[in-house]
């Protein structure tokens, strides 16, 4: 019998540089937007609509005039100097705030590509988009019991604020993760309960662990507009055709969450089960997120970033 441990997690070097993503891929990233299905309460004026009414005082930027707008929002001194149209936009007092929830687990860290590294980038490029487009961000990490590294990035607004989170990014996937097994019920609870203002919200995670869908419910019944990006190693889609020797045989393998051990016989009836279990699993959860409004998104973490962010994500109607 051949006894098989998770492997070392196949981390992507780009993590450990300094700029997170390069100059390049950022101003790929400027041509994408962050979409909202809903009215926002309080936006930049101009730039989404609000349920509410008014201007502040605080400017917050321009853009070009669209046939539509409102001609009170024009800056007509800079239409005597450039001949053209454009729109002030002003913060108002609540903004659109944008929720990322990393699940951290020890099952997330690994995979080829590694599963943790594949969400990190993920979340920050999506981030940054939201950013961009003057949203206020918060990141919550889960398990978020240990001390290797923050569970909270506090709230972030404007593109200046990158650093911040490309930082955070990089120490979440640089240092090793919490052992103990935690409820995702009690975190996505905890998190409806005390959200100040509901808005979208995007869940990372290969959703190993009992607990999701109870948690999922309790930002679903605060208003939060939600996506779950459900992330698999091809490893785990597909174990036959991605181990080296191929799996066949007898093993003995180690659950990462609970360091159970467990006994198999990889041969055609089990692969087949197995398959038709992942199969069987995300239509479950597909299931689950349609009827309450929610994305469903299953992701093998061998997708390139762009793909996601340029064709997955604008498909379901998450990015534009």
């Amino acid at each position: 019998m051949r006894v098989k441990r998770p492997d070392l997690p196949d981390r992507n070097p780009s993590l450990t540089n300094e700029t997170f993503f390069d100059e390049t891929f950022l101003r790929k990233l400027e041509r994408l937007a962050l979409l909202s299905r809903r009215a926002a309460v309080g936006q930049l004026q101009g730039e989404r609509r609000s349920s509410k009414r008014g201007y502040s005082v605080e400017f917050a930027d321009f853009r070009p005039y669209v046939p539509g707008d409102d001609f009170r929002s024009i800056d007509w001194n800079a239409y005597a100097r450039l001949e053209r149209f454009f729109i002030k936009l002003f913060m108002e007092e609540e903004e659109l705030t944008v929720h990322f929830m990393l699940d951290v687990s020890r099952s997330m860290d690994w995979g080829h590509p590694n599963k943790l590294q594949f969400a990190a980038q993920a979340v920050g490029a999506i981030a940054y988009i939201a950013l961009l487009g003057l949203d206020r961000i918060t990141l919550n990490t889960w398990p978020n019991g240990s001390s290797a590294h923050q569970s909270q990035l506090p709230p972030l607004r404007g593109k200046r604020n990158a650093m911040a989170l490309f930082s955070f990014l990089q120490a979440i996937t640089s240092k090793p993760l919490a052992s103990t097994r935690y409820n995702p019920a009690g975190w996505l609870g905890a998190y409806a309960a005390k959200a100040k203002h509901p808005g979208p919200l995007l869940l990372f995670s290969d959703l190993m662990q009992d607990g999701w869908q109870t948690g999922l419910n309790s930002l679903a019944a605060r208003g939060f507009e939600i996506t779950v990006l459900h992330i698999l190693s091809p490893d785990e889609v597909h174990p036959e055709g991605h181990t080296d020797p191929p799996l066949s045989g007898d093993y003995k393998l180690l659950d990462v969450e609970t360091d159970a051990w467990v006994e198999i016989t990889a041969d055609f009836p089990t692969l087949e089960s197995y398959r038709q279990h992942i199969s069987k699993w995300r239509e479950n959860w597909r299931r689950f997120c349609s009827p309450r409004d929610m994305h469903y998104i299953p992701i093998v973490s061998s997708l390139s970033l762009e793909d996601l962010l340029f064709t997955w994500l604008r498909r379901q109607g998450v990015l534009k």
